[in-house]
């Protein structure tokens, strides 16, 4: 068996950041942790797509030529969600503890309009949870 190519581990290293980040992105976004700054992640990406460039121009065998393509599409993606979905909050209009929250309607979990009116007179905790992608 050869020696690896220098693309190759370049390759190997650019899936590895690419996946590991990943990975701590979903988990920080399951916990609601994510950070108020996506530079670090962002970061973290395009390094892991630089790395995959750099490792198709130092060469990599057949097989290696995998890992940088699955990091710079992993990466790449993930850049791009990022850069669709900005998370900006409007300070101004947002709902404090306390606050009392503005008429809505929705639907309900079997599908029948929900007025938040039904709870004036009624102390309630509600969570809304959106995505960070």
């Amino acid at each position: 068996m050869g020696v690896m190519k220098t693309g190759t581990k370049l390759g190997i290293a650019a899936l590895a950041l690419a996946v590991g980040t990943t990975v701590l992105w979903f988990y920080m976004t399951r916990t609601v942790g994510l950070p108020d700054s996506r530079a670090g992640f962002v970061v973290a990406w395009l390094v892991a797509v630089a790395l995959g460039v750099f490792a198709y121009v130092k060469g990599t065998s057949i097989p290696g030529a995998l890992p940088p393509l699955l990091g710079m599409l992993v990466s790449g993606f993930l850049l791009f969600t990022v850069y669709i979905s900005p998370q900006t909050l409007d300070t101004a209009k947002s709902i404090k503890v306390g606050d009392t929250i503005p008429h809505f309607t929705a639907l309900d979990g079997h599908g029948e309009t929900f007025d938040s009116a039904s709870l004036n007179g009624h102390l309630v905790l509600i969570k809304f949870f959106r995505a960070h992608w």
